[in-house]
């Protein structure tokens, strides 16, 4: 199955080696990519880099599980090229990662941080969530600060969502597990917020949070700047300024498209100005960027709803630009709809 997504990928890859130009990063996810082999990551990002043209400093990123961290395969990711590593770990109690159903311990995740800082891997990502059910701000405040001890470059915090379909849907559908209500969801949010930012942190997107500058994820940057990005394999979905696209999620179907000389695109939208004057607005409303003023206003500015905004506390403006706060991260979804369009 691997060498079979392996060889489809590397199809794929040639199918659009002339249709974009220079990248600066690259990130290996969707799922657990660490239980690939070794061998598997090296053809792969070599198969990359001899169809594509890579700035010379790229940022290479792999999504890793903790249980999958062994020292030689840190060791082998370096001499790959990777330079940037981003670990799902969620929470550092045990009885949190327990209802997570998550395959690692605390302990675990502790071992795979330290193995990948002594191979030479210290520019890490950490994925942590809040709002599990049973969680108290003080063990939320724990995982932050047993977090922090491990000198993360990056931090990615997300609250616990129960999606139909899923197996937390179906539990929060028979009541076995309680829904936060938004004052909960605001609290834990501001502290989160809070708490990194007074450890040195940049709150730069409602979710993610950077050491400096520098840390900021240069590919997920990418996307809240709606800026074009590829994306390869089953269920990747990509966008060129003005398509979007996306490819079969099914193994199978994705090889077989790509057997017959095929493009394994499951279905595509192009968007109108208005969808993209949107889009935009939603995503830059989430970062600190935030987005011009006439952007936000479709050209003419009510200046009385912007006073109103900013007098709640929800944007403040900046030169040309609406900027949200961190009290206005919080109403993100909602903040976009707020502006006449």
């Amino acid at each position: 199955l691997i060498d079979g997504w392996l060889a489809g990928v590397e199809q794929e890859a040639a199918q659009y080696r002339k249709q974009f130009a220079l990248f600066d990063s690259l990130y290996v996810g969707g799922g657990t990519p660490s239980v690939l082999p070794v061998e598997a990551f090296h053809r792969l990002l070599e198969a990359l880099r001899s169809r594509f043209e890579f700035a010379a400093d790229t940022e290479v990123t792999i999504e890793l599980n903790p249980e999958d961290g062994k020292a030689a395969f840190f060791k082998a990711l370096r001499s790959s090229g990777v330079n940037r590593l981003s670990f799902g770990v969620q929470s550092f109690i045990d009885g949190e990662l327990a209802f997570l159903k998550r395959r690692h311990t605390a302990r675990d995740a502790r071992v795979a941080l330290e193995k990948a800082r002594s191979a030479g891997l210290d520019n890490i990502s950490i994925d942590l969530m809040y709002l599990i059910p049973g969680q108290s701000e003080e063990s939320w405040v724990r995982t932050l600060e047993e977090a922090l001890s491990f000198e993360p470059a990056h931090l990615s915090c997300y609250q616990l969502t129960c999606e139909a379909r899923t197996p937390f849907g179906r539990m929060k559908a028979d009541g076995r597990i309680a829904v936060p209500d938004e004052e909960t969801e605001r609290r834990f949010f501001l502290l989160t917020s809070r708490f990194l930012r007074d450890h040195g942190f940049i709150h730069y997107e409602i979710s993610n949070f950077a050491r400096d500058e520098k840390s900021i994820s240069r590919h997920n940057r990418k996307y809240w700047r709606h800026v074009p990005y590829l994306g390869l394999g089953p269920a990747a979905h990509s966008f060129d300024g003005t398509m979007r696209w996306w490819n079969a999620r099914s193994v199978k179907t994705y090889c077989r498209a790509l057997a017959a000389g095929q493009r394994p695109v499951e279905d595509s939208e192009t968007l109108t100005v208005e969808q993209f004057r949107l889009e935009r607005l939603y995503l830059g409303l989430r970062t600190r960027e935030g987005v011009p003023l006439t952007d936000a206003c479709d050209g003419a500015i009510p200046v009385a709803q912007v006073a109103s905004l900013e007098k709640e506390g929800l944007i403040r403006i900046q030169g040309d630009r609406v900027l949200p706060t961190t009290e206005g991260y919080c109403v993100a979804d909602r903040l976009s709809l707020m502006f006449p369009g």
